[in-house]
């Protein structure tokens, strides 16, 4: 699979002051990638950047083969971007604004409106004035405006902000869908972990202007993550101490026991012993997460 962006040594200053330092990263064509960090680290600086909206002090980019530079227009033209606000005129239909906009993006195809209008569940409130809609509904239809045009990338930047956990839910549900129908590469900025964990492929953790790791949520695991804490629901009684068949373990509630494990390996082989003595109803591993991740990587702000 082919690099559809490459960044190398980017450095941006504004006013003399560092706001990128040395970034590199590579992002594959048709992926979903988690860029994330605290409100400050630069995300959105990046997000500029990639489309030329702004230049870098020094480094250099490839966006579909192109340099943001100089050819800033025609990637703008190739990619669709949805901001932390919506970007919709209020006084106007859903239908309304997505032939407005495109027509700016010269993509006028009424076929196509209808199809996103489908896509994202909106077409019967497609007549509706979006200043009437929900903020989740927004947000549908700045995807839908974003689409318009058929682009190669889709830039997010905050995209569930503002969102109850039902909307939250929504849009990464559209992501997946847009992701796999429309084989749009994406590109989310989040300072929000847990929305993302099933979400994006490959993740990009920026702390203070520096990318201080990136990876797969597997191999940023099992480099980062030495032990495994597994939480078992349970009929087994514990016993006297605080082991059970060499497996250490704490008593967290009613018919529930936290085991200390050195692997993953290790889960297998304790079940089928707890099963010979007694019932299993769950088990789930609670401190492999992406936030647990993001923690030991670099102590990022908790927000």
């Amino acid at each position: 699979m082919a690099n559809i962006i490459e960044v190398e040594n980017i450095q941006k200053e504004f006013n003399r002051k560092p706001i990128l330092k040395d970034v590199s990263f590579s992002i594959k064509e048709g992926s979903i990638n988690g860029l994330l960090g605290p409100n400050g680290a630069g995300k959105t600086t990046i997000i500029r950047l990639l489309n030329g909206v702004i230049n870098a002090t020094d480094g250099d980019m490839k966006v579909m083969g192109l340099d943001p530079r100089k050819d800033g227009d025609e990637i703008r033209k190739r990619a669709g971007i949805v901001t932390e606000s919506a970007s919709l005129y209020h006084d106007m239909s859903a239908w309304d604004n997505l032939v407005f906009y495109s027509k700016i993006y010269n993509a006028y195809d009424p076929k196509r409106i209808t199809q996103l209008l489908e896509q994202f569940e909106m077409l019967p409130f497609k007549d509706q004035l979006v200043g009437l809609f929900s903020t989740g509904m927004k947000k549908r239809i700045s995807l839908a405006k974003a689409l318009l045009h058929k682009p190669k990338i889709l830039f997010l930047d905050e995209p569930t902000n503002g969102l109850d956990p039902e909307g939250i839910s929504s849009v990464i549900h559209y992501l997946h869908k847009v992701n796999e129908e429309e084989k749009v590469t994406i590109l989310i900025c989040s300072h929000v972990l847990h929305q993302l964990e099933d979400l994006c492929d490959s993740y990009l953790f920026l702390k203070e202007g520096r990318i201080i790791e990136k990876g797969i949520l597997r191999e940023l695991e099992d480099k980062y993550l030495t032990d495994v804490r597994l939480l078992v629901e349970t009929g087994l009684r514990p016993q006297e101490g605080s082991h059970y068949n060499g497996f250490a373990y704490e008593v967290k509630g009613t018919n529930k026991l936290e085991f200390l494990l050195d692997s993953k390996d290790e889960i297998a082989p304790l079940l089928r012993q707890i099963l010979n003595d007694s019932w299993v109803h769950s088990s789930v591993i609670i401190n492999r997460s992406l936030e647990s991740i993001y923690f030991k990587i670099g102590g990022i702000d908790h927000e």
